[in-house]
């Protein structure tokens, strides 16, 4: 498997300070990190000055564990590029004088922890596969209709004790759907990524659902999955 980069939140070492150790085991693994802003902040519902400060703060805890390496990836939280163009542009330009690249997400599905709860976890297990391959069609359905082939995809998953249980079975579900796999930096040399790679350029759809948008195409359909997130996760 290649090297899969682990977003990192620097308040969580406040907030849960028996979770860092987990920080030192990633590195130690050979796995990279990289920014999800100190205190996953959104941009869309703050000022600009105050998620700027917010991703300078992650910085000092992602040198002391990366060093010499590359971290300077960023992940929005909630996805969140912001809420006007100006906004958006003014971030960009921000992480451009930081030397950051945008770690765009093309792939994702309802992944979560699962509670104390014996009587939901089957189910939760078979919900979070079927989740997976529901939302790994509709991505190939809507790359092959963008660009007629698979653009290399960039899963975002969260590290949770769920995702831990069902990462050998996700993975063989993944492989049987003829999927190989690649690391963040290989999979964003597609031309696809290019804006996120080169912030000097403007902002392209950071999505394929708005990609799709933006050529007039129809979406295709949705995976209308029977899982109920709040019940079984927390």
């Amino acid at each position: 498997m290649p090297p899969v980069y682990g977003f990192v939140n620097g308040i969580q070492t406040e907030n849960e300070p028996h979770s860092t150790p987990m920080l030192k085991e990633w590195r130690d693994a050979g796995l990279p990190l990289g920014s999800h802003t100190w205190s996953h902040m959104n941009l869309s519902q703050r000022p600009l000055a105050e998620w700027e400060t917010d991703v300078l703060k992650d910085e000092p805890i992602l040198q002391s564990y990366m060093g010499n390496a590359d971290w300077h990836w960023l992940r929005f939280p909630y996805l969140a590029e912001g809420d006007t163009a100006e906004k958006r542009d003014a971030a960009r330009k921000f992480l451009a004088e930081h030397g950051y690249k945008i770690a765009a997400v093309t792939m994702s599905f309802a992944d979560c922890v699962a509670k104390d709860d014996a009587a939901g976890v089957a189910q939760l297990e078979k919900s979070y596969l079927d989740a997976a391959d529901a939302y790994l069609g509709y991505a190939r359905a809507m790359s092959k209709a963008l660009y007629g082939r698979n653009i290399p995809y960039v899963l975002l998953m969260h590290v949770g004790a769920l995702d831990a249980r069902l990462l050998p079975r996700l993975l063989q579900l993944y492989r049987e759907r003829g999927v190989t796999f690649v690391g963040l930096q290989e999979a964003e040399r597609d031309p696809f990524y290019k804006n996120d790679l080169d912030l000097s350029l403007p902002a392209n759809p950071d999505s394929l659902e708005q990609a799709m948008q933006a050529r007039g195409l129809p979406l295709p359909p949705r995976p209308n999955l029977d899982l109920d997130v709040n019940s079984v996760c927390r």
